[in-house]
Order: C-alpha cells, then structure tokens, then sequence
C-alpha cells in the first residue's frame, strides 16, 4: 500500500500523466478540488477531453446555472465554461481522455 496526501497534489489534481500523482495514466484525469466563497475560474474549454464535474459540497455557478451537492455536469470538447463558488465547496472533475495542454481561455474559435 502506498499512501499519499491530497494537500501535496497541484491543485487537487491525483490521478493522470503529470507530476505528482497517485497513478499515472494518459486515459484520465481526477481531482478532488477545494473553493473558498468568490473563488472563479476563468471560461475556457477542452478541445479533446470531456470534462465530468460533481459538486460534493457547497453551491457553485457553472455556465449561469446554480449547482448545489450531488449535481453532476458534463461539459464535452469545445463546449466552454466558467466557474464561481458561490459558498465554500468541494468538486470531484474527472477529465476524459487525460489530455496535457488541453486547456484553452474562452470559447472556441474566439478569444
């Protein structure tokens, strides 16, 4: 058994092909990620990976949608989207295929 801690990953991120991680895979991406209240996150998209969101705890703001505990939103290639906590919360983001430098500002075709 190996153990490891989520407070030593970059940005809640644990599982994929980047450093550190608990397992590394090209297939996927998962991370446990934790937001103060007014913490946002820019637009942005993927070009190749679907990004599977669940809000474990707290409210959130995704795309002008309020999302509360045990919400789940996918969000496919060259579909953007944003981010704000609305209170303090804890999402769980699975990315589908693990895609290095697959993160792009805005929303696609425009900057």
């Amino acid at each position: 058994m190996k153990k490891a801690r989520l407070d030593s990953m970059i940005g809640g991120w644990f599982v994929g092909s980047f450093e550190p991680n608990v397992l590394h895979t090209d297939d996927v991406e998962v991370a446990v990620k934790k937001y103060k209240e007014g913490d946002k996150e820019d637009r942005h998209y993927h070009k190749i990976a679907t990004e599977v969101t669940l809000v474990l705890s707290g409210r959130v703001l995704m795309n002008g949608k309020k999302l509360v505990e045990g919400d789940i939103v996918t969000i496919k290639p060259l579909e953007s989207t944003d981010f704000e906590a609305l209170e303090d919360s804890i999402t769980v983001v699975v990315k589908h295929p693990g895609a290095i430098n697959d993160k792009y500002l805005g929303v696609y075709g425009y900057d």
